[in-house]
């Protein structure tokens, strides 16, 4: 398994217009081969802060979700609306065990 896990910053005046777009990415991110776990959470401190974490099968998996069409139109909202200060890592899993 793979996770990629980080943050993103938006200014909070654009959270309300980029929602739609969030929402899209997520039903379409979640219905792709190898998806485990896609999601988003506002920072309730900080509302310009966005929390990603994502759960992969496999590389194969990401690779394919890099290319897909709905990445395209992901990036230009992104840009649209100032998204930025993106510090996302992956992390490769070796085992996993309920707590």
């Amino acid at each position: 398994m793979i996770i990629i896990a980080g943050t993103v910053r938006v200014p909070p005046e654009n959270l309300a217009d980029l929602r739609p777009h969030q929402d899209a990415m997520l039903a379409a991110s979640r219905a792709e081969d190898g998806c485990i776990t896609y999601a988003y959470a506002i920072d309730i401190q900080d509302s310009g802060l966005i929390r990603v974490f994502e759960a992969w099968r496999d590389q194969a998996a990401i690779d394919a979700h890099f290319k897909a069409p709905h990445m395209a139109v992901w990036r230009a909202a992104n840009a649209e609306l100032g998204v930025f200060d993106r510090q996302l890592s992956l992390y490769e899993v070796a085992s996993v065990r309920a707590l």
